[in-house]
């Protein structure tokens, strides 16, 4: 078995996802699929993207949901379809124990999907970390300081939204 996480940005342009999503079907065809596991917050943006790359690929899909209110909260309604169908098609969902939303519940996340991690795909455009914390950027160093191998996607053409 192989295990892949992803982290990466949730506001690609609506021009990247053909590009990124491309680029996370070729990353992912050198892996036989009997033994992919691909483990997803499926947020909206590289998280889904990964997600249905991982199903088509013919990967078995482990989904980290950050709190017990999340889809509530923070899935908006031009992603709820795609996140309960990630949802129903998931091998594994662990809903961390976390009660909201919050910064603590995303670093909780991350940290399950790095322990579970055999390599991290970052959908990610190289920026250093911005304050906030818990950001793309933060996973991708998290996963480099505990040697889990990190391949980066960010196709040419791909952009973030302003």
């Amino acid at each position: 078995m192989t295990t892949i996480a992803v982290t990466g940005h949730m506001d690609l342009t609506d021009e990247s996802v053909p590009l990124v999503r491309a680029e996370l079907d070729k990353v992912l065809a050198s892996y036989e699929s009997s033994c992919l596991v691909g483990v997803s917050c499926i947020a909206k943006g590289s998280d889904s993207l990964f997600a249905e790359a991982v199903l088509a690929a013919g990967g078995s899909l482990v989904v980290v949901i950050p709190s017990q209110d999340y889809r509530q909260a923070k899935v908006k309604l031009d992603h709820a379809a795609t996140f309960d169908r990630l949802v129903e098609s998931a091998d594994e969902v662990l809903v961390m124990p976390h009660e909201t939303a919050n910064r603590q519940a995303y670093e909780a996340a991350n940290a399950v999907l790095l322990e579970r991690a055999d390599r991290l795909v970052a959908v990610w455009n190289g920026q250093p970390p911005g304050t906030k914390g818990g950001g793309t950027a933060d996973v991708v160093y998290q996963a480099r300081e505990a040697g889990v191998p990190v391949d980066v996607v960010w196709p040419d053409g791909a952009s973030r939204r302003a």
